[in-house]
Order: structure tokens, then sequence, then C-alpha cells
């Protein structure tokens, strides 16, 4: 009863954030790609959102779908696969592709739960620890691949633990294929089931006995190996389609971000929350997790398992010399480690809950935590007016900043969107600027655009918010 009233209250939290979040730069991508144009050809000249909505309500077939993604993504297919059949089910919406990842979510909650009482953790406490940590809440209520992969992972796990009281390799063949099905929804997944596998042959090792995989092991790790081959057909085909998107590999600031976003993982946008008192609360929830620490009973596979990620990320960014390294590849993480807090003395527990459930309610209502494209669409929105064009940067490459800005805003509004610095005479007289620098085109071309009005005569601000400027024209321009 109380584990229903668990899965009831996370249901009702993520569906609210799923609802509550405007939409994101990453989503703008899973989108498109299962409406069947990943990348969308925009009209050159100023349009309405409703003239385009077609571009997010299409359909296309599962080969397409894969055939686009080695073309130009780093994602393997499965998770897309997977909303392709959904959003043809049950509608186009954004909202509606954002529940299939609160529906893994819950699936993960009901199965860690499992995982819990085999390992003889506290139920209701892990599952909360789980479901307030930051980036699980935040990856189970956005259109992306992490819910997805995330479940298959614990569900791997889950099924390891139970292999070993009840034995059968049925059992341990379907654990791999979970493990390895994760990997061909993330890459990133993969660090879990190698850190389980590493378990596995060393934990009976001795200075007699040394690690090595025994036959007991064999259905588990031959049923891992066999996404192997699809995942390197993709990665094949991907690994150098996004150059350039992370900084170059630097030890001491990569292990200094690990710790950074370690800690937003958990917590959340907290010390944002406490300007300007954001370095002090961020130093006291640190140490009052390493208060916690000593009193947890870790489990040696819980504790591979948890570390296996952030370790992990810090190896790929020394082998391909970038720093791939964010919050939200972090959730990987969080079902271990909550099996880990979970045996935290009462009280200490309820304080962590506590803390987690503060940043997670800011990340449904704190704007410190949300992208600007929707922020920015809507304030477009109240400053425009008949005859006002609105500037929307088109970014990288149309589909990050343009999508979720479009889909947010209202269907009369008239857009343009620009890559470079427009032709000041040819604009109407009144113009808002959305000023989303989101990445390196966007941020170029509005300092670009910015710099052309503002060291204009003719052109004088009206208004200015956070993400946009509205301007008027005073005089004619020859």
């Amino acid at each position: 009863m109380r584990l229903a009233g668990v899965l009831l209250l996370a249901s009702w939290s993520l569906i609210a954030i799923a609802y509550l979040r405007p939409p994101e730069y990453d989503e703008a991508y899973s989108i498109f790609l299962t409406a069947g144009d990943p990348r969308p050809v925009w009209p050159s000249s100023p349009f309405h959102p409703q003239d385009v909505r077609h571009f997010y309500a299409g359909r296309t077939s599962l080969p397409a779908i894969g055939q686009n993604l080695r073309a130009g993504d780093i994602h393997p297919p499965l998770y897309f696969w997977a909303l392709n059949l959904w959003r043809q089910d049950f509608g186009p919406g954004w909202f509606t592709a954002r529940l299939l990842s609160v529906l893994l979510a819950l699936a993960t909650l009901a199965t860690l739960a499992q995982a819990a009482k085999l390992a003889g953790a506290p139920v209701i406490p892990c599952l909360l620890i789980t479901l307030f940590a930051y980036t699980f809440a935040y990856t189970s209520t956005i259109a992306r691949d992490f819910a997805l992969a995330q479940f298959l992972d614990t569900l791997g796990l889950t099924l390891t633990l139970t292999t070993l009281k009840t034995g059968g390799w049925r059992l341990k063949t379907v654990a791999g294929l979970c493990f390895g099905a994760a990997s061909f929804t993330n890459y990133l997944a993969i660090f879990t089931p190698l850190a389980t596998l590493f378990w596995l042959t060393t934990r009976h090792a001795s200075g007699r006995k040394p690690a090595r995989l025994t036959t007991d092991h064999w259905p588990l790790t031959t049923s891992f190996l066999v996404f192997l081959p699809l995942d390197l057909y993709f990665f094949a085909a991907q690994h150098a389609s996004r150059t350039g998107q992370f900084a170059a590999f630097r030890p001491v600031p990569a292990l200094a971000l690990i710790a950074k976003d370690s800690g937003a993982a958990i917590f959340g946008g907290l010390p944002l929350y406490a300007a300007p008192f954001t370095t002090p609360a961020a130093a006291a929830l640190l140490i009052f997790f390493l208060a916690c620490l000593p009193f947890t009973k870790p489990a040696a596979l819980f504790t591979l398992t948890a570390l296996a990620t952030p370790a992990g990320l810090f190896l790929l960014g020394l082998m391909f010399n970038n720093t791939p390294i964010e919050i939200r590849y972090l959730a990987f993480s969080i079902p271990p480690l909550a099996l880990i807090l979970a045996t935290l003395p009462k009280k200490l527990r309820n304080g962590l809950i506590l803390l987690e459930s503060l940043g997670t309610i800011g990340l449904a209502f704190a704007p410190s935590t949300m992208q600007p494209q929707a922020l920015a669409a809507r304030e477009a929105a109240a400053f425009s007016r008949p005859g006002t064009l609105t500037l929307v940067p088109y970014g990288n490459d149309g589909v990050g900043i343009a999508g979720p800005f479009i889909a947010a805003a209202p269907g009369a509004l008239t857009i343009q969107l620009i890559r470079s610095a427009p032709s000041l005479p040819q604009l109407p007289p009144r113009i808002i600027l959305a000023t989303i620098t989101a990445d390196d085109s966007s941020r170029a071309t509005v300092d670009a655009t910015l710099n052309e009005i503002i060291t204009s005569p003719c052109w004088r601000r009206t208004a200015s918010t956070a993400h946009t400027q509205a301007f008027a024209r005073i005089c004619t321009l020859h």
C-alpha cells in the first residue's frame, strides 16, 4: 500500500513537472526526428507558427529513423523507435512525448523497489531518494532517451540480484539483454553493466582465487554482448558528427565539474535559489552529504555502479580529448546511489529527502533551471503588436532554438529566423529580438544584430527582458 502511494506521488510529481517545464533544445531533435524531418527547412521569409505545425506532427518509419540517426546524430535508435510508436498511438504533442518518459520512470521506480527488497535496503526511502534526486526527476520528464536507458539498466541490475538468489540461465540471459538494450538506447548506459560484470567477476576473488568469468556469468555476458555490434554500427557512423560540442579535456577542471554536477544531480539548483548566498549554500550541501556517507552501509555492487558513470565520463574525456560531463548524464548513478543512501539513519535520510524535494520543486517552477526558448516566446508575445516582427536566431542547425521557440509561440506571432544580422531598412517599424544564445551560432547572430541596431540612430529600444529586446524605428533609413 505504501509502495502504491509512492508511485502515485511520483506520477503526480513527474506529470506536473513534464507539463510545467517549457520545451527544451535537445527535445526538439526527438520531436523532429520522429516526425520525419530531423532538420526542418523553415521559411526564409516571415511566417506564423501555425504555418509550420506540420513539422512537429508528421510520421515516419523505423528504418528512416535509423538512417537519419546514422547520418547526423550521436544516439542509438531504440528510444526513438519507441517514441515514434508512442506518438503514432497517442498523438504528436510535445507533452505527450514527455509522458513516455514519465511512464518509464514509474517503471524504474517499481523495479528499484524489488532491487531494494532483494538487497535488504529500506524500500520507500530508496524510492523517495530516487524520485526527488534532481537529475532523475529531470530526465524522467523530458522527451529524450535517458528514462528508457535508466529503466533497462535498473531492470538488468535487479534481475542480476535476483539470479544471485535463484540462479537460472534464462533470467541471466534476460538481465544481459536488458543491459545491452540500455546501451542501444543511450551509449552512456553501458557503464552500469560494465561495473556489474566487473563485480560479478571479482566478488569471490582472493589471493588464491583470481578474478575470472565463470560459466555462471556467461549467459548474462553473452546476451549483453549481442547489442555491442549494433552499438558500433551506429556509433561508427556518428562519432564525428558532434565535434566541438564539448570543451577540450583537462583533468583537474573535469574532476571539479564531475563533483559540481554530482551535487547538482542530487540537490539541483538549491544553491541558485539561495542567492546571493550561493557559494555558502553549495558548501553546506557538500558538507551535509559528505557527513552522511560514513553512516551508510554501502554494498560493493551499488558502490561500483554508482561510481561507474562519473568514472566512465572522465575516461571518455581522457580518450577523446573533450569533457562530456553534464548533470543529466549522471542520472544513471542515481538508482544504485539511492540503494546506498537508503541505509542512512532515519533523521539523516529524512533530511536528505527534504533537501532533494526542495530542489525538485524548483525544477518545476524556477526560471533559473529552465531553458530560454519558450520563455522568450512568451515575452515576445507579450510585447508584440500588429505589424511587429520577432527575430529569432537560427542557431547551429535550426532545431534546438527554433523548435522550442516556435512550439511555445502563439500561432499568430510573426517570426523570422535569422542566421546573421538582418538588413535594417527591410525591417518593419517594430521588431523584437529574441536574445537566445544557446550555441555558438546564436551567440554570433544575436551579438551582430544588437550591434547593428544599437549603433543605428534610427532605432530606439522600447522594452527589454532577460530573453528579448523590443525596438522601434524613429526615423527613415536611406
